[in-house]
């Protein structure tokens, strides 16, 4: 890190809530906020939040033909700059990702188009990856870059890197970035079925959590998807009204020896945490919050990966997916915004399946992130 970077700001939208107050409530109990519907486990927005997503298309024309996943962008990136004291017009740059984009319209436009032949006129514009970061320019009226970029289920991680490099570059001073997702549509929880990663009725222990991340005892996998955004505002140097400095970052991919390729002690893991560490001893570390997405193998990779850099008494591990599900792009900045709570609460926030003290005090979280292809992310955040 050639400086701090401060997180001004943070915001997101999911099954637990949409502002940091809900989220922060919400995160107080064991319940989770899995539910079945026709048979599939999936975490939907609550009706509170889906009104919200819906009185925002509902306030301009062109917002009517937008997918969940750029509406869910605009909202989140609308309340992080708003808490950031950012105005519009201002030159800050946006960089959001997505793994999936607009599923939900491309599934609807793809049906219409093997009914009729033909295909709807918005189909191109409104699906492209771009359309999220654009969409969000265009509603905050910045005058800085905006990116788009897809990778996978680390995608978030990397636009934080993305805008990192920028301010330190000089080419941006402040800096927008995220991930957003809509994926509970019925081709992309097909797609995950098809991998035989996806929770179902005859994975579920007695104590009723579809979704076992972080469980080492599981024999099944229980990945479940959930939908969301999160968005979080960077500005350089250490800020009067930073919620937490990042204070390392790490990033690592592996040689692919098949499409959802991850070693068994993920190698990327490894290097991505170590290069975060940099020079820090790794007792400093309080907390890790995991990708852990509820495989079988994904988990106990990343847990190999951890024993390898900080021993067996590593630092409390824990996760959001067993409570809100998988939300793909957006995952890793839902995990940043449970990091950045617990340093503000000072208080950690444990899963259902691992006996674990509470520390006396929590100063530095590493947050990690993984896609499909051992793309791995992990940055380092510290009490301000």
């Amino acid at each position: 890190m050639q400086q701090p970077i401060s997180i001004t700001a943070i915001s997101s939208v999911s099954s637990i809530g949409d502002s940091l107050e809900t989220t922060w409530g919400n995160y107080q109990n064991n319940h989770h906020f899995i539910e079945e519907k026709n048979g599939v486990y999936m975490s939907p927005l609550s009706r509170a939040s889906k009104k919200q997503i819906d009185d925002l298309r509902n306030s301009e024309h062109s917002y009517k033909s937008l997918d969940d996943s750029v509406l869910f962008a605009i909202y989140t990136a609308r309340n992080a700059t708003k808490q950031a004291g950012w105005s519009k017009n201002d030159n800050f740059g946006i960089n959001i990702g997505s793994s999936r984009g607009a599923t939900q319209l491309f599934e609807t436009y793809h049906e219409d188009f093997l009914t009729r032949g033909k295909s709807n006129t918005l189909s191109s514009p409104t699906t492209t990856l771009g359309n999220i970061s654009s969409w969000v320019a265009h509603d905050l009226q910045t005058k800085g870059p905006e990116i788009s970029h897809s990778i996978t289920c680390s995608t978030a991680l990397h636009a934080l890197l993305n805008g990192i490099a920028w301010i330190n570059a000089g080419m941006c001073n402040t800096f927008l970035v995220g991930g957003s997702e809509a994926p509970l549509t019925p081709f992309t929880i097909a797609q995950m079925q098809a991998l035989k990663i996806y929770a179902n009725k005859t994975h579920i222990n007695p104590d009723g959590y579809p979704c076992r991340a972080l469980d080492f005892n599981k024999t099944k996998n229980t990945m479940v998807l959930g939908e969301g955004a999160a968005m979080a505002c960077l500005e350089p140097r250490k800020k009067i009204n930073a919620l937490a400095l990042i204070s390392g970052i790490g990033y690592a991919t592996e040689v692919l020896e098949h499409n959802v390729s991850l070693s068994t002690d993920a190698t990327c893991f490894q290097r991505s945490m170590k290069m975060a560490l940099g020079t820090r001893n790794p007792n400093e570390i309080d907390v890790i919050v995991t990708h852990t997405p509820g495989t079988v193998k994904g988990d106990l990779a990343e847990l190999k990966a951890i024993k390898k850099v900080f021993g067996n008494t590593h630092p409390l591990l824990t996760t959001n997916k067993w409570k809100l599900g998988h939300t793909f792009g957006a995952s890793g900045m839902l995990s940043v915004e449970l990091a950045v709570l617990m340093l503000k609460h000072q208080e950690f926030i444990p899963t259902p399946f691992l006996n674990q003290n509470n520390p006396k005090s929590i100063t530095n979280i590493m947050i990690n992130a993984v896609g499909f292809g051992g793309n791995a992310v992990s940055i380092l955040i510290s009490k301000p």
